[in-house]
This record gives C-alpha cells, sequence and structure tokens, in this order.
C-alpha cells in the first residue's frame, strides 16, 4: 500500500479499497523534469486556481534560486456536410469513439481536425466556431514523437512555452502573454486544479488529440486564464482491435517503453477497453537529475445500445524529477553551465491518481444529456538546495528547501443538449450545471545542513543531507458551482453563439502554525457573443466579444479583500476550409486587457493594481496533401504593455519573457509507395522567437533564436510483408544544440538542450 511521507493513505487507494478504483494501478513510476523556476510573467496573471505557494528561505533575503514558484503566475448544413466528407472515423483505430462528446477528429490520419467540443461544449465543426482554436491531432504528435505538454502546442500560434527554459517538472504554457498554468489545463472538459508545486503532470502518450482555445473562456468553463486553456483528450476505447509497443532510446541515457491495447470485450460489442502505459527512466543535464515515470490508464466502455454511453477512465502515475534546474547567472542575461543544487537532495516526487466518468444518452434526435465526473488525488514532495545571498570569493552559501504539497479535487459537469427551430432559425441549445471542490495543503521548511559550493571548480560530492524542520503549514479549501447557458442559431449561413454564465466561489485559507483564518467568498457573471458566417465555398468570416474571471485570495493594505480578476477580449477572424480537402487556414486579430491583476510594489505589498493588455495578429496553416505530405505553420505578433502596477515605472513597459514575433513551421513527407525509398518518411521544423524583454522594467532583452527539429521514419512493412506494423523512428529537437538563454522578470534560464530520441514500434 502506498502512503504520504506523514503515514497516510493515499486518496486514490481509498477509493479503490472502495471498489471506485481501477485495476492495473499499481505500477511504480519515475518522473524527471528539470527544475527551472515556474515563473510566470507579471502581467498580472494570478498563480493559481487555489492560492499560491511563496517559497522563501527565513529571515533571509530571496534568494533566486530558491524561486521554485512561478512569478506571476452532427453535421451541421450542407456546407458543413461537404467539408467533413474527407474526414470520417471510418476503422480508425485511435480516434475517440461517438457518444462521448468529442470532436470529428481523423487524429490518426491527418493534422487537420474538423471540429472540436472545446470551444462551444458541443460538436461543432471548428469553422463554426467564432473563437481562435487549435487542435493537434495524434498524427502530429506521433510524427514529432512529443514527450511532454509544452513539446505538443510549442508550434501553435499564440503560445509561449519557454518562458522559464528547460524546466520538466511543470507544463509551463501562457497564451496571447498570460499564464495557464494553474487554471488554464483541462482533461475531458473537466479543469485539472493546480496550486503550488502540486501540478498535475500530462503524459502526452495517453492523450488522442489537444486543443488550444484562444481567449477568454469564462463563459462555458467558469474561472480561468484570459489567455485561454487547453483541453486534452483521452485515449478512449475503440469498437475495432488496436495494439501498440514502442521501445525507446535516447540521449542521457533514456529507456522508455509505451504500450497501448484497445478493443472490444464481448462478440456484441457492447463493452470495449482500452489499456495504456508508460514507463520510463532518464537523465537530464544537471548532476544527478532524473526524468522518471510510471504511467497506466485503463479504461472501459459499455454501450448498451447506440444511443447511451459510459467510459469508466483511471490513471496512476509516479514521478521523479528535479526539485531545482537552477544554473548560476554571472550577469544580467547570462546564464553557466554551473548547477546551484546538490545531487544528494534534489528531487520532486509526485504520485498522482484519477477516476472518473464520461456518460451520454440520446433520448432521441433532439435531445442528449451528458456528464462527467472526474476525483483527483495528488502529493508531491519537492527538495532542493539554493545560494543563501551573493558569492563572496567564489565561494557561496547555500540553503535547504523541503516542500509537501497534497492536493484533492472532485469536479462534475452536467449538460442538456436540445436542437430545435425558432420558424427558420435552428438553434442548438445547451444548458449545464458544474460544481468544483478542491483541498490543498502545503508543508514548507529550510535550513542550513548543505555544503558551501566554489563557482571556479564546483565539486558535487555525495553528502548526507536531512529535510529542515517544517516551519510552515497552511490548508485551503475552495468550491466553485456554475451555470451557464448557450445558444448556437443558424440562419442559412448565418450562425449566432451566445453564452452566458454566472459563478460562486468560496475560498477559505487556514495558517495551521498561527491558527487564523481567512475566508472569501465571489460571485460572478461572464460571457461570449459570436457571429459567424459560412460562405459555401469555406470562407468564414466571424467577431467575437468574451470575458474571464479568477478569484483572488487575500486581502490589501487597508484590509479589504481582492476583488476577482477580470480578463474582456474583442476578436475578429476569418478561417478557411476548401469544401472536400483536409486543410485549414485562420487568421484572428485580438485585443485582450486583464483588470485587477495582483502586483507586488516594491516593499513588498500587494496591491491590486495590475492592469495588462495584450493586443495581436495570429495565422495559422496546416494541411494533410496528397502523397504523403503533412504540413502546419503559424505566424504570432503580440503587443503587450502594462497599464496598470504596483511599481508606477513599470506602467507603459512591455512584460517580461513575451516576445512579439513568433514563427513555426513543421512538415513531414512521406515517400512514394512505389520506388526505392518505400516506407521511408522524412519531417522538420523551425521555431523561431523573436526578442523579448528579460525584466519588466525593459532594462535588458533577450536574444531572438531559431530552435531546429528532424524526425526520419522508416516503415518495415514496405519492404517484407511479415514485417507489416514495423516502424523505426528517429526524432532529433534543437538539432544544433542551440545554447540559449531566456530571462524573464529578471530571472534568467537555460533552454532545452539537443535531445535525441530513437522509437522502435510494432502495430497489430
Amino acid at each position: 500500500m502506498m502512503r504520504r511521507n506523514d503515514g497516510q493513505t493515499l486518496g486514490w487507494e481509498r477509493m479503490m479499497k472502495a471498489g471506485l478504483g481501477v485495476a492495473g494501478l499499481g505500477v511504480v513510476l519515475h518522473v524527471a523534469p528539470s527544475a527551472a523556476q515556474v515563473a510566470g510573467t507579471s502581467s498580472g496573471a494570478t498563480a493559481g486556481t487555489l492560492p499560491p505557494v511563496t517559497v522563501e528561505a527565513p529571515n533571509q533575503a530571496r534568494p533566486r534560486a530558491q524561486s521554485v514558484q512561478r512569478a506571476s503566475q452532427a453535421q451541421r448544413g450542407r456546407v458543413a456536410a461537404q467539408r467533413n466528407s474527407g474526414s470520417t472515423q471510418a476503422s480508425n483505430p485511435g480516434l475517440r469513439e461517438p457518444g462521448a462528446a468529442s470532436g470529428n477528429t481523423s487524429s490518426e490520419n491527418s493534422y487537420v481536425a474538423s471540429g472540436s467540443s472545446a470551444g462551444t461544449k458541443t460538436n461543432t465543426p471548428l469553422l463554426e466556431t467564432p473563437q481562435s482554436i487549435s487542435v493537434v491531432t495524434r498524427k502530429e504528435l506521433n510524427d514529432r514523437a512529443v514527450q511532454t505538454l509544452t513539446e505538443a502546442v510549442g508550434y501553435e500560434p499564440g503560445v509561449r512555452i519557454d518562458a522559464s527554459g528547460y524546466d520538466p517538472r511543470f507544463d509551463a504554457i501562457s497564451i496571447r502573454g498570460f499564464d495557464i498554468t494553474y487554471n488554464g489545463i483541462y482533461l475531458d472538459g473537466l479543469r485539472l486544479v493546480g496550486a503550488g508545486l502540486g501540478v498535475f503532470k500530462t503524459e502526452p502518450y495517453g492523450v488522442d488529440s489537444i486543443a488550444v482555445v484562444r481567449g477568454p473562456s469564462s463563459a462555458l468553463y467558469g474561472l480561468g486564464s484570459p489567455g485561454g486553456l487547453i483541453d486534452l483528450q483521452s485515449k478512449l476505447p475503440t469498437s475495432q482491435p488496436f495494439h501498440e509497443v514502442q521501445t525507446l532510446f535516447g540521449d542521457r541515457d533514456r529507456v522508455q517503453g509505451n504500450f497501448d491495447l484497445s478493443g472490444p470485450v464481448d462478440a456484441n460489442g457492447q463493452f470495449s477497453y482500452r489499456l495504456t502505459g508508460v514507463v520510463r527512466d532518464a537523465d537530464v543535464f544537471v548532476p544527478g537529475g532524473k526524468d522518471n515515470r510510471v504511467y497506466v490508464a485503463p479504461a472501459v466502455t459499455w454501450k448498451p445500445d447506440q444511443s447511451t454511453t459510459l467510459t469508466l477512465l483511471g490513471a496512476y502515475q509516479k514521478s521523479k524529477t528535479p526539485g531545482s534546474m537552477f544554473t548560476y547567472s554571472s550577469g544580467t542575461g547570462t546564464t553557466t553551465d554551473i548547477f546551484t543544487g546538490s545531487p544528494s537532495y534534489n528531487s520532486l516526487d509526485q504520485e498522482q491518481g484519477r477516476v472518473g466518468y464520461l456518460f451520454e444518452h440520446a433520448f432521441n434526435n433532439a435531445v442528449t444529456v451528458r456528464q462527467k465526473f472526474r476525483y483527483v488525488d495528488l502529493d508531491a514532495v519537492t527538495r532542493y538546495v539554493g545560494f543563501l545571498g551573493a558569492p563572496v570569493g567564489n565561494v557561496v552559501s547555500r540553503y535547504t528547501g523541503y516542500v509537501h504539497d497534497t492536493l484533492q479535487s472532485a469536479i462534475m459537469d452536467n449538460q442538456v443538449e436540445a436542437k430545435l427551430a425558432t420558424g427558420p432559425v435552428q438553434h442548438t441549445l445547451l444548458v449545464g450545471t458544474d460544481y468544483t471542490a478542491s483541498k490543498f495543503t502545503d508543508k514548507q521548511g529550510f535550513g542550513f545542513g548543505v555544503s558551501d559550493l566554489n563557482l571556479a571548480a564546483p565539486v558535487y560530492a555525495p553528502e548526507s543531507i536531512p529535510d529542515p524542520t517544517i516551519s510552515s503549514s497552511t490548508a485551503q479549501r475552495q468550491t466553485q458551482s456554475g451555470v451557464y447557458v448557450q445558444d448556437q442559431a443558424r440562419l442559412d449561413h448565418w450562425i449566432l453563439t451566445l453564452s452566458g454564465r454566472s459563478d460562486w466561489v468560496r475560498t477559505t485559507g487556514e495558517d495551521l502554525f498561527a491558527l487564523t483564518r481567512q475566508q472569501q467568498s465571489d460571485q460572478a457573471y461572464s460571457g461570449r457573443a459570436g457571429l459567424t458566417y459560412v460562405f459555401d465555398s469555406g470562407v468564414a468570416p466571424y467577431v467575437a466579444y468574451s470575458t474571464s474571471f479568477f478569484p483572488n485570495l487575500g486581502v490589501d493594505p487597508s484590509g479589504a479583500f481582492f476583488k476577482p480578476t477580470t480578463g474582456k477580449q474583442t476578436e475578429i477572424g476569418v478561417k478557411y476550409q476548401p469544401p472536400g480537402t483536409r486543410s485549414f487556414i485562420t487568421a484572428a486579430v485580438f485585443d485582450l486587457t486583464q483588470d485587477g491583476g495582483l502586483v507586488t510594489t516594491g516593499t513588498g505589498v500587494t496591491v491590486q493594481r495590475g492592469e495588462i493588455q495584450s493586443r495581436g495578429f495570429e495565422l495559422q496553416g496546416l494541411a494533410s496533401l496528397g502523397g504523403g505530405f503533412d504540413i502546419t505553420s503559424s505566424y504570432t505578433y503580440l503587443d503587450m504593455v502594462t497599464k496598470q502596477a504596483g511599481d508606477s515605472s513599470l506602467v507603459g513597459k512591455f512584460p517580461s519573457g513575451n516576445p512579439p514575433h513568433t514563427a513555426t513551421l513543421w512538415g513531414n513527407y512521406a515517400l512514394p509507395l512505389a520506388g526505392p525509398f518505400a516506407g521511408l518518411s522524412v519531417g522538420g521544423g523551425m521555431r523561431y522567437m523573436s526578442w523579448s524583454y528579460g525584466d519588466d522594467a525593459n532594462t535588458f532583452k533577450n536574444s531572438s533564436v531559431t530552435l531546429v527539429d528532424a524526425a526520419l521514419k522508416y516503415d518495415f512493412g514496405q519492404a517484407a510483408k511479415e514485417l507489416k506494423g514495423l516502424q523505426f523512428q528517429v526524432n532529433a529537437k534543437n538539432l544544433f544544440n542551440l545554447h540559449y538563454t531566456t530571462c524573464q522578470v529578471g530571472y534568467c534560464y537555460r533552454g532545452a538542450p539537443l535531445t535525441v530520441i530513437a522509437t522502435l514500434g510494432y502495430r497489430w
């Protein structure tokens, strides 16, 4: 039986013993992402769904290396019928099966998804959704051999993934300049709550596709970032047998095994299953750093008739990553290869488990009900070493930090969808209620039982370092309930989308040492209005206005509770999907403002004065063309300005870590089957990021950088029939091993180095 460090049985195991768990969840997992700071922008984006944890050494000036917390922490109409005809789900083993509110996505066969439920919570073609949305399909994930969520969305417009360098501990992501790490990651339409160092880790091999929704989405989802959200779609049981095993090898001693097994259980096809897993042992570039993982995710679907589907989903994951990946900065805007931590005391050990279900029943062609539920239990223990003050004669003293975070959350979403008509207007009406309850506990301690480090000749000898005494302990609870309504009204080529929602949020925080308690209740309305016109040619211009909100815990200097942080956006765009083709082009301009962001003054006082404006232009084109050629490309222009701030010198400045220009291009080409190179595929891509400011005062800049990726794949089945299903693939990321630095709010981090991964896979 797995137990926490405090001896308590994990919540997910209690559920298993109660009969709600899933068989096969008792696997060991190690994960080792790098521990670069989880530092967001100072754009006023709040740090978490629950109040964030601040990690500081006691009675000392805050050392840079200790900052392990982010600093700021059915087809519709004849046009759609023509358009979707090129993307069917027939016998595609990687597709989400009907009945789970999924989009019509040819995820294994194409880079182009025709629909997604992420933008509307209904099965709506992307062309008809009045919001900028991208979908990363399973085929693209496979071609790029994606190993993290940040890698998965790195080629999408408007997305920033490496503002804090290489950090495999967390999927640190911002959209349109605002952080979504804590309040913008969803799985099957349900939020993955995060707080402090308790952030749910995503295994990309366990997802079928990933939707990136840009702009405020509170009208359907409730509290969240004004930048948008990312919705992961789980791999679900398939009606056709599907089996895959993979062995991966890579640099830094990476050894990994993947398996994905699915198919019907009984002859009538009422029951089907899926079992997906990953086991990995790998190192990272800091001394003693590991990137280990064990992940197993079982799923069972019961489909008693064509109108009803119930899918039970579970997952268990254990990971081991460094507690810190910080390297010494010798000057402004620089980093070195000198690791500031100790291999003897550098780990983030995390266990997480989840159970839940997806239920859907169609009463008739007009009325469908859905219910989704998930419970998550997470336990994370972080140990790290940081610099205590500035070096003296190349020698620096160090301190130890210990953080033990636990997080439990339960979330349910109930939906009723009805299709009806009022005269010539066709409506898709959605009414829903959802509820989230979360509990977060945090314990911290700091000590000094670690050796000094000589920067001129660093030595990392093994040493025995005890855990420091716990000096702070807090407990936080939050409940959110929401009611939402949406109408998608169609009149000929016009589609009017109206969404509205009301939320009630209650947050309680307790200091278990000081025996103090604070409580706060918030209520907010949010909405979206969008108008789209779909031409027969596949061109669809649209205009939309949307809002967001996020509650803040705490009080201002006068003792008054902070008001929720809000966002509002106007977006104008056009989408183009030529009928009968697998291609999609989108362009959007937006004006997005976050109001009431929390900022900290130079005296360390937190006030609610922050206002950030983000304006820009995004362009994306992707296609799966004939002849085995797939391509995705994007360009983003971002213009941000601080309108209000606790420090008046920051007003008018560009928030740090956000490049004004980014561009991406990835293509994969499968050579003709008739010829000497039959079975061979080649792929390559580049990601360009222009200069950005390294601090919020705009005193220095990060240099522009262009990173190159490459892939080579061979299908042995083209050489010999008896080898059908056997494939070999090699992927290189940062192909030229470019050593680059990114700085944000004055802290600087190393970028990801060259990574090479070879995959030998077999499907049957």
